[in-house]
C-alpha cells in the first residue's frame, strides 16, 4: 500500500527537472522508511521496479526513483544521492489551487 502511495504522490507535477530529482529522491527514501524487514531486500526492490516501470517515461520523477532502486540494486550508494531538498517557497495556496 504504502509503494502504491509513494508512485502515486511521484505522479505530481514537476515544473523543472531539479524538482522532478528532488521529488525522486524523496520517493525513495520514504519507500526505504517503509520496507517490510521480514523480506529480501531485493524482492521488495523488484517489486517497486515492477510497479513503477509503467510511469516511468511519463513522469520523470517517478524515472528518478526507479534510477534510484535500479542503483541500489547494482551495489552500496554514496551519501550524498540522497541529498534533502533546499528549503524553497514553492507558491504556497496559490500555486496548489492553480494546479487543481
Amino acid at each position: 500500500m504504502i509503494l502504491e502511495r509513494t508512485i502515486h504522490g511521484l505522479q505530481a507535477h514537476s515544473e523543472t527537472p531539479e524538482r522532478a530529482e528532488e521529488l525522486g529522491r524523496m520517493g525513495f527514501v520514504q519507500w526505504l522508511t517503509f520496507l517490510n524487514g521480514d523480506q529480501g531486500y531485493a524482492s521488495q526492490a523488484q517489486q517497486a521496479l515492477d510497479k513503477a516501470a509503467p510511469f516511468e517515461a511519463t513522469d520523470p520523477s517517478v524515472a528518478v526513483f526507479c534510477d534510484l532502486v535500479r542503483r541500489s540494486l547494482a551495489g552500496p550508494m554514496a551519501l550524498s544521492d540522497l541529498k534533502l531538498p533546499r528549503p524553497a517557497r514553492r507558491g504556497g495556496a496559490r500555486e496548489r489551487r492553480r494546479l487543481l
